[in-house]
């Protein structure tokens, strides 16, 4: 795949349409957003740090494609993403969780990123060092005995191993190492020294001082134990232990952090759900205190400030925040102004009727019907959806939506999991037929729960 500082925004936007039906007008704020990161990126340092992110509120009902949109963005870039839920900070003094963690939670992420990459750059010699340590515990190697150097220094001349004898263990190691590799060993057991953890229980309750420091009370393993101690396991599963081990050895936790720092603060996306649910209202007024101080708390995180994490401090001037909410009982003005001063794009997503969800159903990559299919395919059973089928199933979901609470997208998940219940339920005797999902076989399904209101509410 291309570097994603290498894709256009018209590009981008093609890439996001393969997994997301509509939505144009947010796809294209989302990858100018995009592309103006690189462009910064290009620009002499001493204007580079004047260039703020242009932050993105989306305004939309819930299953239109919201967090689908941001989360996409972040597999097309790499970058490290996240999704907090703005209503689940609490303002400074108050139990819960301050929002200074969404910065710290961001950078856990990106330190998992990087780690993975580079030890994918050491795989190969950890792949070397494993086999070799397998290998010393399937047939310990002949070694020089210990303290020949004291006796030499005293007159003695010191004991030297059999020349043929190591030729022949030699020999004998080679040919353990090509079983090893065709996997003819692997059910074999062998015992290996494995880290022990002797971390007593430490209860941490979220908003405590605990949290607020960040402490990795991992890396206190040491003072209480951290010892080693013996485990018996098949080679199969001492491969994956050992790798685990020496890629941890071989990658500099130092680098790892530097470039995950790094790549929070030039890349890194905060996707803010329920934005809404924070902003004041006239007609709730009783409540807007407690909302105010929790908007007045992300102020300075989204303005760029600096947040402290167990990686070193991290620079949030130029993290990508995109922030999404509804808005059906508050608008983005009843937001501070000056939170609404630092989310300077707006785009309106729209709701979706059953031609969205005829194109849902079977046009991106990753459609739901092809989800299905794919499913019961492993059990042999082969589904066939016809074309009148997909139409049926659109206009119901659409219909339960206009009737019940509108959940998108969302609705034909519920729609196509009661419609193939009794299908996936005898799969296994069902091995080998192929099953033809009409819109007859549809109405049969799911006509009684649609006409019947309150069925639906509570069944789709």
């Amino acid at each position: 795949m291309r570097e994603y500082q290498d894709l256009t925004p018209r590009e981008i936007v093609a890439e996001l349409d393969k997994f997301i039906i509509g939505q144009e007008k947010a796809k294209k704020a989302v990858a100018i957003a995009l592309r103006n990161r690189m462009r910064r990126r290009k620009l002499p340092e001493e204007l580079r740090d004047e260039v703020a992110p242009k932050n993105i509120i989306m305004i939309g009902p819930t299953g239109v494609g919201k967090t689908e949109i941001a989360r996409r963005l972040s597999k097309l870039t790499g970058a490290p993403f996240i999704k907090v839920e703005a209503t689940k900070y609490t303002e400074v003094g108050y139990v819960g969780r301050d929002v200074e963690s969404m910065i710290r939670d961001l950078m856990s992420v990106a330190v998992n990123i990087v780690k993975s990459e580079l030890q994918e750059d050491v795989r190969e010699e950890a792949e070397k060092r494993t086999e070799e340590q397998l290998l010393d515990l399937l047939l310990p190697g002949v070694k020089k005995p210990s303290g020949s150097q004291a006796v030499e220094g005293v007159g003695f001349k010191p004991e030297q191993p059999d020349s043929g004898a190591v030729e022949a263990q030699s020999a004998t190691r080679e040919k353990f190492r090509d079983r090893l590799r065709r996997g003819d060993l692997d059910e074999k057991d062998v015992e290996i020294s494995v880290t022990k953890s002797n971390m007593p229980a430490i209860e941490i309750f979220q908003g405590s001082s605990f949290e607020e420091m960040d402490l990795n009370l991992g890396n206190l393993g040491n003072l209480f134990g951290g010892k080693k101690k013996k485990k018996r396991m098949s080679i199969k599963h001492a491969r994956d232990v050992i790798m685990q081990e020496e890629m941890e050895k071989l990658v500099d936790q130092e680098q790892v952090s530097e470039l995950a720092r790094d790549r929070v603060e030039q890349m890194g996306i905060v996707f803010l759900d329920e934005i809404d649910k924070i902003a004041g209202s006239s007609s709730k007024s009783g409540i807007d205190v407690s909302r105010e101080g929790v908007q007045r708390d992300i102020l300075p995180i989204v303005e760029g400030s600096q947040v402290n994490t167990k990686h070193g401090m991290v620079d949030t001037s130029h993290i990508l925040f995109i922030a999404a909410g509804a808005f059906h009982m508050s608008k983005p003005s009843d937001l501070i102004p000056e939170l609404q001063g630092r989310f300077p794009l707006r785009v309106e997503l729209e709701a979706l009727d059953a031609a969205d969800f005829v194109r849902i159903l079977t046009q991106p990559k990753n459609a739901l019907i092809r989800q299905y299919t794919e499913l019961l395919k492993t059990e042999g059973v082969t589904l066939e959806f016809q074309d009148d089928a997909i139409q049926e199933l659109s206009t119901i979901a659409a219909t339960v939506n206009s009737k019940t609470e509108n959940i998108g997208a969302r609705r034909l998940h519920t729609i196509l999991e009661l419609l193939l219940e009794e299908v996936s339920f005898d799969a296994p005797d069902l091995k080998g037929q192929t099953i033809p999902i009409s819109a007859k076989y549809v109405q049969e399904r799911l006509s009684s729960v649609v006409q019947d209101q309150d069925l639906s509410r509570f069944i789709l």
